[in-house]
């Protein structure tokens, strides 16, 4: 009894987000099985509602999802090095960019301290911007909240985006896999992929560990062809599930008036590094990489979350992935350095 009592919250979250889901996917929500249990669990968590979000389960389905965006990795992805290029190019120019017109939401309209401001600003990832920010003086809670709108407004302008411009009306998790379409070597191949990736990945301190060790094996192996198939579509659903589910409860302790401000100034910050985003997606056109693959992979989401969009959404997860995990690289090495040169620029 005393151990239901103790994750109550996290079976709450749980059941909350399997309504949405399922609400989302009768109604033809795009990305159903993501949106739905974000919404949840976002309006139960700044509603008061006792919900925790289920961060025992994250560290299960993080691995599974590198597998899974590792399975899209074949040697045609690296064959034309022009577009790669072109990405390498314009990335730090949009990110520098986009940190610049947020910096200026946060700044000069939020009236956020210069630290909180810059920090906040960051399209890099919401753990280490709020360390970073916390270790120079920013304001830690409202650093995270930046952060955790940011994922969470990125996602539902993305999703709007392709409704509206790429005619996306209904999006799913790619082709079904059910379990017994893979043999039991296939299993073995890809489980020891996750648990050999994430250790491995934490060894050599890659950034997102737990996503980037399993899909460079994962990858390894599918261009190899020892494994020719993704993890079961059930696990990427519930994966799905388990990110909304996530990041909607990451607003507990909220309240609709303290989260309202921090919400709008979150929502104009998005909408300008989208734009940016959506710029330097078009110069990219030229370079040979699609337009809305490009979009994805300059969108200011999460790695995982924006991972997920691209598989749902038919585009390239690979690329997408990859371009994500050299923005979080670029801005978590990039950041403290920066701050530290403009703060000697504003102190002369």
């Amino acid at each position: 009894m005393r151990r239901f009592e103790q994750h109550k919250p996290v079976l709450l979250a749980l059941l909350i987000s399997i309504l949405g889901g399922f609400v989302a996917f009768a109604i033809g929500m795009p990305l159903p099985w993501m949106l739905g249990p974000m919404i949840g669990n976002t309006i139960a968590a700044i509603s008061g509602v006792p919900i925790k979000g289920p961060m025992a389960l994250r560290i299960y389905v993080i691995p599974i999802i590198g597998v899974m965006l590792g399975s899209a990795i074949t040697p045609a992805l690296f064959a034309e090095i022009g577009p790669w290029v072109a990405t390498l190019i314009a990335l730090p120019i949009c990110l520098a960019a986009a940190a610049a017109v947020s910096f200026f939401v946060y700044r000069r309209i939020g009236k956020y301290d210069p630290v909180t401001a810059y920090y906040a600003a960051m399209p890099g990832g919401l753990n280490e911007m709020m360390l970073m920010g916390a270790e120079a003086g920013g304001d830690e809670r409202k650093i995270a909240l930046a952060h955790a709108c940011r994922v969470l407004l990125v996602i539902f302008c993305v999703v709007a985006v392709f409704s509206i411009f790429f005619g996306v009306r209904t999006v799913g998790t790619g082709t079904w896999i059910a379990f017994d379409a893979l043999s039991l070597s296939d299993y073995g191949i890809l489980g020891l992929c996750a648990i050999a990736g994430v250790w491995a990945g934490r060894k050599l301190r890659l950034p997102a560990a737990p996503v980037f060790g399993p899909m460079i094996l994962s990858g390894l192996v599918h261009v190899a062809g020892w494994v020719t198939l993704p993890p079961p579509t059930v696990l990427v659903i519930i994966a799905q599930m388990v990110m909304g589910t996530v990041i909607g409860s990451r607003f507990v302790g909220t309240t609709w008036r303290e989260v309202g401000g921090d919400i709008r100034l979150g929502l104009l910050s998005s909408i300008l590094m989208l734009l940016v985003a959506a710029i330097t997606a078009e110069g990219l056109v030229r370079a040979g990489v699609p337009l809305s693959q490009a979009f994805l992979g300059f969108a200011p989401g999460g790695l995982t979350e924006m991972s997920l969009l691209a598989l749902a959404m038919d585009q390239d997860p690979a690329y997408v992935s990859t371009v994500h995990l050299i923005r979080i690289t670029m801005v978590i090495a990039a950041a403290p350095l920066a701050f530290r040169f403009l703060r000697g620029l504003s102190a002369r």
